[in-house]
């Protein structure tokens, strides 16, 4: 996927655990350890606005989009089709 998730840089920069994170966020450990080591197929807006408060960071600053060569494959396959 081309969705990158950035937590533990940011968590890093703010000098903050996953679960001190955790605790403020009110998200439990394990949904928080899916979501910092990419293994995440999806996240509430709900949770992502309680991240951005916590963190005091933009959505852009979690999330990146770092596409692979598979996913421009897939691009210009579409591309062709259409």
């Amino acid at each position: 996927m081309a969705i990158r998730v950035t937590l533990d840089r940011i968590l890093l920069d703010r000098r903050m655990s996953l679960t001190d994170l955790s605790e403020r966020v009110g998200v439990t450990l394990a949904n928080l350890s899916i979501l910092k080591t990419g293994k995440a197929k999806a996240i509430r807006f709900s949770t992502l606005n309680a991240l951005c408060r916590v963190l005091n960071c933009q959505p852009g600053d979690i999330l990146t989009y770092m596409p692979s060569a598979a996913d421009e494959a897939e691009e210009a396959e579409t591309e062709a089709v259409e």
